[in-house]
Protein backbone atom coordinates (compact mmCIF):
# COMPACT_ATOMS: atom_id res chain seq x y z
CA UNK A 1 0.00 0.00 0.00
CA UNK A 2 2.83 2.17 0.54
CA UNK A 3 3.65 2.61 -3.30
CA UNK A 4 0.10 3.88 -3.95
CA UNK A 5 1.16 6.73 -1.63
CA UNK A 6 4.32 7.62 -3.03
CA UNK A 7 2.46 7.54 -6.31
CA UNK A 8 0.00 10.39 -5.04
CA UNK A 9 2.47 12.16 -3.10
CA UNK A 10 4.39 12.56 -6.59
CA UNK A 11 1.27 13.48 -8.33
CA UNK A 12 0.21 16.19 -6.04
CA UNK A 13 4.19 17.65 -5.78
CA UNK A 14 4.05 17.83 -9.97
CA UNK A 15 1.01 19.57 -9.81
CA UNK A 16 1.79 22.19 -7.38
CA UNK A 17 4.98 22.34 -9.14
CA UNK A 18 2.96 23.17 -12.36
CA UNK A 19 0.69 25.73 -10.92
CA UNK A 20 3.87 27.77 -9.27
CA UNK A 21 5.11 27.83 -13.34
CA UNK A 22 1.90 29.19 -14.15
CA UNK A 23 1.41 31.79 -11.78
CA UNK A 24 5.19 33.08 -11.46
CA UNK A 25 5.63 36.07 -13.13
CA UNK A 26 8.25 37.03 -15.39
CA UNK A 27 8.38 33.57 -17.24
CA UNK A 28 6.47 34.99 -20.47
CA UNK A 29 8.57 33.75 -23.16
CA UNK A 30 8.45 30.06 -21.49
CA UNK A 31 4.37 30.26 -20.81
CA UNK A 32 3.50 29.08 -24.22
CA UNK A 33 5.37 25.61 -23.58
CA UNK A 34 4.46 25.66 -20.47
CA UNK A 35 0.35 25.91 -21.45
CA UNK A 36 0.87 23.30 -23.71
CA UNK A 37 2.36 21.01 -21.16
CA UNK A 38 0.05 21.42 -18.94
CA UNK A 39 -3.03 21.59 -21.11
CA UNK A 40 -1.92 17.93 -22.11
CA UNK A 41 -1.18 16.86 -18.61
CA UNK A 42 -4.81 17.66 -17.45
CA UNK A 43 -6.42 14.45 -18.68
CA UNK A 44 -3.77 11.98 -17.23
CA UNK A 45 -3.84 14.10 -14.10
CA UNK A 46 -7.53 13.40 -13.65
CA UNK A 47 -7.16 9.92 -13.21
CA UNK A 48 -5.95 11.41 -9.30
CA UNK A 49 -9.41 12.10 -8.60
CA UNK A 50 -10.71 8.82 -8.64
CA UNK A 51 -7.29 7.27 -6.97
CA UNK A 52 -8.02 9.98 -4.36
CA UNK A 53 -11.28 8.65 -4.01
CA UNK A 54 -10.54 4.83 -3.69
CA UNK A 55 -8.24 5.91 -1.10
CA UNK A 56 -10.35 7.37 0.55
CA UNK A 57 -12.33 4.59 0.73
CA UNK A 58 -9.61 2.41 1.89
CA UNK A 59 -8.66 4.56 5.29
CA UNK A 60 -12.51 5.14 5.85
CA UNK A 61 -12.68 0.89 5.79
CA UNK A 62 -9.11 0.52 8.08
CA UNK A 63 -10.90 3.18 10.02
CA UNK A 64 -14.33 1.18 10.58
CA UNK A 65 -12.64 -2.71 10.79
CA UNK A 66 -10.10 -1.59 13.24
CA UNK A 67 -9.83 -3.00 16.42
CA UNK A 68 -10.34 -0.46 19.52
CA UNK A 69 -8.18 0.43 21.89
CA UNK A 70 -9.76 1.46 24.91
CA UNK A 71 -8.80 1.74 28.97
CA UNK A 72 -7.12 -1.34 30.50
CA UNK A 73 -7.66 -3.80 27.67
CA UNK A 74 -4.52 -2.86 25.64
CA UNK A 75 -1.35 -2.71 26.20
CA UNK A 76 0.90 0.17 26.41
CA UNK A 77 2.57 -1.03 22.89
CA UNK A 78 -0.95 -1.68 21.17
CA UNK A 79 -1.39 1.55 22.62
CA UNK A 80 1.10 3.06 20.83
CA UNK A 81 0.63 1.27 17.53
CA UNK A 82 -3.52 2.58 17.49
CA UNK A 83 -2.33 5.77 18.04
CA UNK A 84 0.18 5.16 14.90
CA UNK A 85 -2.39 4.18 12.83
CA UNK A 86 -4.72 6.56 13.51
CA UNK A 87 -2.15 9.40 12.94
CA UNK A 88 -0.69 7.65 9.59
CA UNK A 89 -4.28 7.69 8.68
CA UNK A 90 -5.04 11.50 9.29
CA UNK A 91 -1.66 12.08 7.18
CA UNK A 92 -2.63 10.19 4.33
CA UNK A 93 -6.22 11.59 4.22
CA UNK A 94 -4.31 15.03 4.22
CA UNK A 95 -2.38 14.04 0.67
CA UNK A 96 -5.52 13.15 -0.62
CA UNK A 97 -6.84 16.52 -0.15
CA UNK A 98 -3.97 18.19 -1.29
CA UNK A 99 -3.61 16.56 -4.40
CA UNK A 100 -7.52 17.17 -4.92
CA UNK A 101 -7.21 20.96 -4.24
CA UNK A 102 -3.77 21.04 -6.23
CA UNK A 103 -5.11 19.28 -9.19
CA UNK A 104 -8.54 21.87 -8.94
CA UNK A 105 -5.88 24.85 -8.95
CA UNK A 106 -4.09 23.43 -11.74
CA UNK A 107 -7.28 23.37 -13.99
CA UNK A 108 -8.48 26.58 -13.00
CA UNK A 109 -5.38 28.25 -12.91
CA UNK A 110 -4.52 26.74 -16.51
CA UNK A 111 -8.15 27.87 -18.31
CA UNK A 112 -7.64 31.10 -16.90
CA UNK A 113 -3.67 31.86 -18.28
CA UNK A 114 -5.64 30.19 -21.65
CA UNK A 115 -8.27 32.86 -21.60
CA UNK A 116 -5.76 35.71 -21.07
CA UNK A 117 -3.71 34.60 -23.80
CA UNK A 118 -6.74 34.62 -26.17
CA UNK A 119 -8.00 38.07 -24.92
CA UNK A 120 -4.19 39.04 -25.46
CA UNK A 121 -4.12 38.46 -29.02
CA UNK A 122 -7.71 39.46 -29.59
CA UNK A 123 -6.43 43.11 -28.18
CA UNK A 124 -3.36 42.40 -30.33
CA UNK A 125 -5.90 41.61 -32.99
CA UNK A 126 -7.88 44.53 -32.86
CA UNK A 127 -4.74 47.24 -32.15
CA UNK A 128 -3.45 46.16 -35.20
CA UNK A 129 -6.72 46.80 -37.12
CA UNK A 130 -7.04 50.31 -36.34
Amino acid sequence: MALEWVVLGYAAAAEAIMVILLTIPGLDALRKGLIAVTRNLLKPFLSVVPFCFFLLMDIYWKYETRPSCEGESCTPSEHLRHQKSIMKSQRNALLIASALLFYWLLYSVTNLVVKIEQLNQRLERLKNRD
